[in-house]
């Protein structure tokens, strides 16, 4: 893990299904996008904690949405968070990530952006919800989406609600 990160944490990744860049990429990508969150947003966690990420397909991440969200769809990215913090400490099982490929591909082809730009945006959107980071309701978006802009800003990266209204829909 990056020496970004203030606290020593292990990133499990399963590549379930799906077409995704090699592991090592991923491996890369998922680091980077997780120091930044964590350093930018100062999230903290025991230190030994655990996140764990599953890269999947649409059909995995419809299932899982249909079952946790009620929804009968694939999504972007699902996030299931871990054990209770104490206090403001989270961990040490911050919790999973999963996201679905085709529906990555699909969104970062209508947005004209690079795959790897949407998919760091999506761990951080995801990170975010790990630690009670919601949008639920406009002011909650705010802050959320203020963060992630911060965030992807550090990584070199644009903006991703330039071009659309600041509080984002995510189903």
């Amino acid at each position: 893990m990056s020496s970004e990160v203030p606290f020593d944490l292990e990133i499990d990744l399963a590549v379930e299904a799906g077409d995704w860049p090699p592991q090592d990429q991923l491996t890369g990508l998922l680091e980077r996008a997780v120091s930044a969150a964590v350093a930018e947003a100062g999230l903290k966690a025991v230190p030994g904690s655990e996140i764990s990420f599953v890269l999947t397909d649409d059909e995995a991440v419809r299932q899982l949405n249909k079952r946790w969200r009620e929804k009968d769809k694939p999504t972007n990215v699902l996030s299931f968070p871990g054990s209770d913090p104490e206090g403001d400490l989270y961990g040490p099982l911050l919790g999973d990530i999963v996201i679905a490929s085709q529906t990555v591909i699909r969104e970062a082809e209508e947005l004209g952006i690079e795959f790897s730009d949407h998919l760091s945006h999506l761990v951080v959107h995801g990170m975010l919800h790990l630690f009670d980071y919601d949008h639920q309701d406009s002011e909650e978006a705010e802050l959320m989406e203020s963060l992630e802009k911060a965030i992807l800003a550090k990584l070199g990266i644009d903006d991703p609600y330039a071009d659309r209204p600041l509080v984002a829909d995510y189903d």
